[in-house]
């Protein structure tokens, strides 16, 4: 992976507690699969960030090499890969998610 986006990938995690990268914006998330992370997200009240794939080709498939994760939307708390959507959802369903963000 180029040093550049590895670096710019790091800052943007870094940048907030709950950090996702998805397709789209919160306010017109462009796949399912964002617009339910975002959904589950807002229904805990949990603050997040966002990076619009769709915006920088080279940030798009470098956080996939950068996580070892092949889908978007990716999601990290606390600077930490936590998964997708599938698993932003589960982890709220059993009431992990808001252990995981400390709120």
């Amino acid at each position: 992976m180029d040093k550049k986006i590895k670096e710019q990938i790091d800052k943007l995690i870094k940048s907030s507690k709950v950090f996702m990268f998805m397709k789209g914006t919160p306010e017109e998330p462009m796949c399912g699969f964002s617009a339910k992370a975002v959904e589950v997200l807002n229904n805990g009240k949990i603050k997040f960030e966002t990076f619009d794939v769709y915006s920088d080709e080279d940030v798009r498939a470098g956080i996939k090499e950068y996580s070892k994760w092949p889908t978007i939307p990716q999601i990290f708390i606390n600077g930490k890969f936590i998964g997708g959507s599938d698993i932003i959802v589960a982890l709220a369903e059993k009431g992990e998610l808001k252990k995981l963000v400390g709120s």
